[in-house]
């Protein structure tokens, strides 16, 4: 009990008797009230209860009484007289047993009490309730009030707006008592219409039901609690153990209860279990007594059928009636074991079947039926493999019988036929190698009836039913087996002898197949390619043919020596039949030619031959002016096929090279189109001869590489060049009129495009537009406006999005940039009259770029002029320049650019720029030379 001086700190709070002279007049009031009806609870219990605190416990005695009810010890025999002594000895007696169970008290002594010192009496109140009401709660190892407060922060967790931290504010709104009566009687508040705003109704509902249902006074008003900023934290601890310990006696009144029925479900359980055992047992008993004689039963049986009778029942026996008897066997064990367990953690006597009744009674039975199971199955056993021998033999017996029964049956007829009388050599041949198979399969046979003799003495040996119809069908057999025997030697020695008889003729007729096949071969290939028809293009391919032919002529005397032979052979064979009187069954086994069928091929082949020399001597005579048709082609195609390339040729210099006017390349290039269509008859005169070439179904010409087609093609593609290399010239004349261009303009434009239009295309793609319109000075920057403003010239000049520029669109969108603009000249013109003495620089970078006699950039990077003009803005002028073979010089008039500037260009830069920035009237003019 020491722990409670060092761990606890409740005891603590009776310090604050001694320190605080007052109280809180609120929280007076609410200890009063709580204590009192504490007490009261208790006292009750004893048949008295207390009006005044601070009175009613003066002499000691209803004090004595109390701490007897709650503690249940009897405290030493109080003083019953009404002297101030009596009543301290009274009250010492109590406080001694106070201290007794290790509760220090401080600065209350027994005088205080005697006197009716409230504060004092509160205090010792306050601590009898925290040891007799308080000190024991637990939970999870915390006691005292942390216990009391975790264990209502536990029951209250599920509940919406209740937050118990502590004894005194966590309560004002009354929800954490409803909470406390709901979570163990949740029949007794209807927890869900309660408001966090309306304290005084839940707190009444609370203490109401408490009181009512739960046997707990009302230790306090609700407006004691909501009046008060801070209710007292002792009436609350009094109050609140007060519901713990209704609610934990509840429940041990509730497990006590639940235990004597767990005790009583038991016991029924356990004699229940005992009567299912008495019953299985003697069920399992019963069954095994009725089923041990039936698998004593050796009785045998003389047929198989009945003992697969017996074999059958006893299969179902363990299949059917076996089975559910050892799961009774085995939940009888179950039960008696669970039984004897229940039994023992009950402490109750173990369970004593009835006599014989016994698990070990049990298992000896059941062990006893086991043997007799397996003597049983073995007997069963041993009579199925005795009579299944027999029938084994039997039906072996008649299987091999029925056998060589089926093998013989047909035997001797076949041996009895004379077929070799009518038969070829070859027939011969294949009955003698037939009559060995038979021989062979005789001998073979000679084992199967050896052992049918065998099979049937065994039978007899072990005295089968059916012996007698066994051994009559032994006998046939051998019988039976003795005259195919016979039969066989006679039929090998009449074979034979027709054998000899025929080989000679064989021989004949072999020579013969082997002499006329190739030769009857070789008749009709020469037949077929006699009449084969022949398809040739060239005089070289017919006169091979004709070779051929001469070379085939040449080898007939010799074939018809072979025929000769050949049927010399055949009249042999029919001398020797006559001769011999030989009976031939058919013709020659080993082909189906025949003299006859040689004598007409022959007369054929010779029909053929003057009929191939015929249609040869025509195919040369048509080839030989299909040659002078192609060679006749060919000089021609030889001759236009070039002219036509040379003049597409000339017709693309002209459109590049720009020599004179426009007027004069066009009066030019309507001459060369007239000299052109002066070349048709010639290409008239071709499809003529083409027209022959097709007739004759001429269909290469190696004397050319040109076709017709090529020949159409490029005149279309001459015609159409010319025709679209005028309508140029006149366009770029309608253009120039119409737009002010200066014929250098237009030669300019027109150099410029045949220099990026590398594929000579007649079109320049995105790049090399883009190319050439920097090259003619452009300032089209590499970023996003440069981009922007390159992507709207596109539209003007490709509006179709072909991803092509034709040189008129070119020309088109030249004429539109450069309109109203000076020329070269001109600007020079100008350029000297401002520059006056300074002209020299602007007239070197019109010669030849040499660096030994060209001056160096930084010589070029001072100020030329720089003079105010009339509007009394200067003019500034800044030149750059790099090595190349091209100058370019460009005027820039812009007022907001007004001091110099330098371009460095990369050294390896091959472009040499003449930039010329001219501050004047806030103008711009750009000009490339």
């Amino acid at each position: 009990m020491e722990h409670y001086d060092g761990e606890n700190d409740y005891m603590q709070q009776e310090d604050d008797w001694d320190r605080d002279l007052l109280l809180d007049p609120a929280w007076e009031k609410q200890q009063r009230k709580t204590f009192t009806a504490w007490c009261n609870s208790h006292l009750r219990k004893a048949g008295t209860q207390i009006e005044n605190i601070e009175e009613d416990f003066r002499d000691g005695l209803k004090l004595m009484l109390l701490l007897e009810v709650i503690s249940g010890e009897r405290l030493a025999k109080p003083e019953r007289g009404k002297m101030r002594v009596h009543k301290i000895s009274n009250v010492n007696k109590a406080l001694d047993f106070i201290a007794s169970k290790g509760v220090k008290l401080v600065s209350i002594g027994a005088e205080e009490i005697v006197d009716g010192n409230a504060k004092m009496t509160l205090g010792m109140i306050w601590t009898i309730i925290l040891r007799f009401a308080i000190q024991d709660i637990s939970v999870e190892e915390t006691s005292a009030k942390e216990g009391l407060l975790l264990w209502c922060q536990r029951k209250t967790a599920p509940y919406k707006n209740v937050n118990i931290q502590n004894f005194h504010i966590s309560w004002k709104d009354g929800l954490g008592f409803c909470a406390l009566i709901h979570r163990h009687r949740p029949e007794l508040i209807d927890y869900g219409k309660l408001r966090k705003d309306d304290p005084m109704t839940n707190l009444n509902t609370a203490f109401d039901v408490a009181e009512k249902y739960l046997d707990i006074p009302k230790m306090l008003d609700a407006e004691d609690i909501v009046g008060t900023a801070r209710p007292d934290e002792k009436a609350i601890m009094t109050y609140v153990s007060s519901f713990y310990h209704a609610f934990s006696g509840a429940q041990k009144a509730e497990t006590a209860a639940n235990r004597i029925c767990k005790v009583l479900a038991v016991n029924q359980e356990n004699e229940q279990l005992m009567e299912d055992y008495e019953k299985l047992a003697s069920d399992l008993l019963e069954w095994i007594r009725r089923t041990i004689p039936w698998l004593e039963n050796r009785l045998p049986e003389n047929t198989m059928q009945a003992m697969q009778q017996k074999l059958e029942d006893f299969r179902d026996y363990r299949r059917l009636h076996k089975p559910p008897k050892v799961q009774e066997k085995c939940q009888l064990e179950i039960n008696f074991n669970t039984l004897q367990t229940k039994l023992r953690l009950s402490n109750r006597p173990a369970f004593m079947p009835s006599e014989g009744k016994m698990v070990s009674d049990i298992n000896n039975a059941w062990g006893s039926l086991e043997g007799a199971e397996k003597g049983y199955e073995e007997w069963l056993l041993n009579e199925i493999r005795r009579l299944e021998r027999l029938d084994h033999l039997a039906e072996k017996f008649r299987q091999k019988a029925a056998i060589h029964e089926a093998w013989t049956e047909g035997k001797e007829d076949l041996l009895q036929k004379r077929d070799y009388e009518t038969a070829s050599l070859s027939e011969i041949k294949a009955l003698l190698k037939k009559h060995e198979a038979f021989e062979s399969d005789l001998a073979a046979h000679q084992d199967r009836v050896e052992q049918i003799a065998a099979i049937a003495q065994e039978l007899n040996e072990l005295d089968y039913y059916d012996s007698p119809s066994v051994n009559a069908r032994c006998q046939r057999i051998c019988d039976q087996w003795d005259a195919l025997g016979a039969m066989t030697v006679k039929r090998t020695e009449a074979l034979q002898r027709t054998e000899k008889l025929l080989e000679t003729i064989d021989q004949l007729y072999l020579e013969f197949a082997k002499r006329a096949a190739p030769f009857n071969n070789w008749m009709e290939g020469a037949m077929e390619d006699l009449q084969d028809t022949f398809i040739v293009h060239t005089i070289e391919e017919i006169q091979g043919l004709s070779t051929a032919h001469e070379q085939f002529k040449a080898t007939l005397p010799e074939a018809d020596k072979e025929r000769q032979a050949i049927l010399g052979i055949h009249n042999e064979i029919a001398k020797i039949v006559q001769t011999y009187h030989v009976n031939m069954a058919g013709t020659n086994p080993y082909t189906t030619i025949n003299p006859q069928e040689i004598n007409a091929k022959w007369d054929k082949v010779r029909q053929l031959v003057p009929q191939r020399d015929q249609a040869l001597i025509e195919e040369h005579a048509r080839q030989q002016n299909n040659e002078r048709l192609r060679r006749q082609f060919a000089t021609q195609a030889n001759v236009i096929g070039p002219w036509i390339q040379t003049k597409m040729e000339e017709i693309g210099r002209i459109s590049i090279e720009m020599h004179g006017t426009l007027e004069d390349q066009l009066t030019h290039l309507r001459q060369y189109e007239k000299s052109i269509i002066n070349y048709k008859p010639k290409i008239d005169q071709l499809e003529g001869d083409h027209q022959l070439i097709q007739e004759a179904l001429i269909f290469d010409n190696k004397h050319t590489n040109y076709t017709m087609e090529h020949i159409r093609v490029g005149w279309e593609q001459l015609l159409t060049t010319i025709a679209r290399t005028i309508n140029e010239i006149e366009n770029q004349i309608l253009t120039r009129d119409a737009k002010g261009i200066s014929q250098e303009q237009l030669n300019e434009f027109r150099a410029s495009f045949n220099h990026f239009d590398r594929d000579h295309s007649g079109t320049l793609g995105a790049e090399e537009f883009k190319a050439c319109l920097i090259s003619l000075g452009f300032d089209i920057a590499n970023d996003a406006q440069g981009e922007n403003e390159f992507s709207r010239i596109m539209s003007v000049v490709d509006p179709n999005r072909m991803g092509t520029v034709t040189f008129q669109a070119f020309i088109d969108f030249m004429s539109r940039e450069t309109a109203d603009t000076d020329t070269a000249d001109q600007v020079m013109a100008s350029f000297k009259v401002l520059a006056g003495d300074k002209v020299r620089y602007t007239e070197l970078l019109r010669k030849p770029n040499n660096p030994q006699q060209g001056i160096g950039r930084e010589k070029i990077s001072e100020i030329l002029w720089d003079r105010p003009n009339q509007s009394g803005k200067k003019i500034k002028w800044f030149i750059f320049l790099n090595l190349s073979e091209k100058y370019e010089m460009r005027f820039y008039l812009s007022p907001q650019i007004n001091i110099l500037q330098i371009v460095d260009q990369p050294e390896n830069c091959n472009r040499c720029t003449l930039a010329v920035t001219i501050s004047f009237l806030g103008d711009k003019l750009q000009w490339n030379l």
